[in-house]
């Protein structure tokens, strides 16, 4: 599958500080592991969207998030390899299709366009690998055949539907990612899409892997019977046949920390024999409107095209999204809308108020006067302790204000490439 055009990131100079994020798993700020060579992959695997709607402010903030971590370490020349899939066949995507009487598959394929629309709008990179589920079918059919092998998975018999599942205490490690108990685990299963009155299955935390066909539903062939994929192994399928296994950074919403990431390491730890699927678990926190948690159910979402087609540039959308921190479950309201506008616009007059012809650049280094350096260095620094977005937009406030008292100087070329390249801003125009 596709995504959409690729951004150029600007390759920024100056020494880049050791980037260290929150992991769920071992509830601590640590460093990102990187391979001694730049040119060899750090690996990150970011969750997609099931494409039955369009791309709202709680999708945003977290492709926004991991858009930050993929730009700062591709902007220090670090090779990163993302991987992003797409749940182009789940039950919402066919119970919406149903409620508006389209056919499924035009539905995702319309919602995914709208998805791709939205991430070139925000300047956000685009995955190496962008995989749908319907590509990976022969890979998921593979991996369960594996875990069936292992005794990590069953085949409920004597049942019309023939599920596969796996059996949650394979691994002993079973809860490490999420360290929630088993009765948030219990109630968030039956919340998040997880089945546990199923007759037949041996826990009622065992999730599916595999559904066999039920009439009306598409099937794809596979040893165990036809049906199709389950949600949580179609991760594990994707991540481990383009990364491997353990690779640097799991990431999603914050919703996604259990189950939906607990089985995905389950599934792939069952299949390797691994004892972590990644080092880094990365959740970003969810998004409200106006002091209210936004979701479907309620009808409060902003959409991201909405706003753009309203006028909103896209980097007043991000710097909206960064003046709170990711990890923190956060508002969007009209102020906070109207904050990030008139922090662009600051911005934007102080480097329009900068010089970028060659002598001028000369003459400010000759005198030591350019503050660009100085200003990634700061900007770095703010990230690389768990994506400080707020710290580093101070950092910006405070230098702009500088620059236009006629206190700071720079060369306009370098400050345009370093927010674009660390932040997804545009400040050229």
């Amino acid at each position: 599958m596709h995504s959409w055009p690729n951004p150029s990131i600007p390759i920024l100079e100056g020494n880049l500080p050791a980037l260290s994020l929150y992991d769920t798993a071992d509830d601590s700020i640590k460093p990102v592991e990187l391979p001694g060579d730049p040119s060899e992959d750090v690996g990150m695997y970011v969750c997609g969207i099931t494409p039955y709607d369009s791309t709202h402010l709680g999708h945003a903030a977290t492709y926004l998030t991991f858009d930050l971590i993929n730009r700062y370490l591709l902007s220090s020349g670090q090779s990163v390899h993302y991987v992003q899939n797409i749940t182009d066949v789940d039950d919402p995507l066919f119970e919406r299709a149903e409620r508006d009487g389209v056919d499924w598959k035009e539905l995702g394929n319309s919602q995914t366009d709208l998805f791709r629309s939205d991430m070139e709008q925000l300047s956000v990179i685009p995955p190496r690998d962008y995989i749908g589920a319907i590509e990976s079918i022969d890979e998921v059919v593979e991996l369960v055949n594996r875990l069936l092998e292992k005794g990590a998975a069953y085949q409920l018999s004597g049942d019309e539907y023939p599920d596969v599942y796996a059996d949650y205490t394979f691994t002993e490690q079973f809860g490490y990612e999420s360290r929630y108990d088993e009765s948030t685990m219990n109630e968030l299963f039956a919340e998040r899409g997880g089945d546990p009155e199923r007759a037949g299955k041996r826990h009622p935390l065992d999730a599916l892997l595999w559904r066999a066909h039920r009439e009306g539903e598409p099937q794809w062939d596979a040893p165990f019977g036809a049906g199709r994929p389950g949600w949580h192994v179609e991760c594990s399928a994707i991540a481990l046949n383009r990364l491997g296994t353990p690779f640097a950074i799991q990431g999603g919403g914050s919703d996604l920390r259990f189950p939906h990431h607990e089985f995905s390491a389950a599934h792939a730890e069952a299949a390797t024999g691994c004892s972590r699927m990644a080092h880094h678990y990365v959740h970003a926190g969810m998004i409200g409107l106006e002091g209210t948690k936004m979701s479907k159910s309620l009808g409060n979402l902003v959409f991201v095209h909405k706003l753009v087609e309203e006028g909103t540039d896209p980097s007043a959308i991000r710097l909206g999204v960064f003046a709170s921190h990711y990890r923190a479950d956060r508002d969007w309201s009209a102020e906070i809308l109207r904050e990030a506008n008139e922090r662009l616009e600051l911005w934007r007059k102080a480097f329009n108020s900068l010089d970028d012809n060659e002598e001028s650049a000369a003459d400010l280094e000759a005198a030591g006067a350019d503050s660009s350096e100085r200003l990634v260095s700061e900007l770095r620094a703010c990230l690389a302790q768990d994506l400080d977005t707020p710290g580093a937009l101070q950092v910006m406030d405070t230098w702009a204000h500088a620059v236009i008292a006629g206190k700071e100087r720079a060369v306009a070329s370098k400050i345009n490439d370093a927010l674009f390249a660390l932040l997804g801003v545009r400040l050229a125009r």
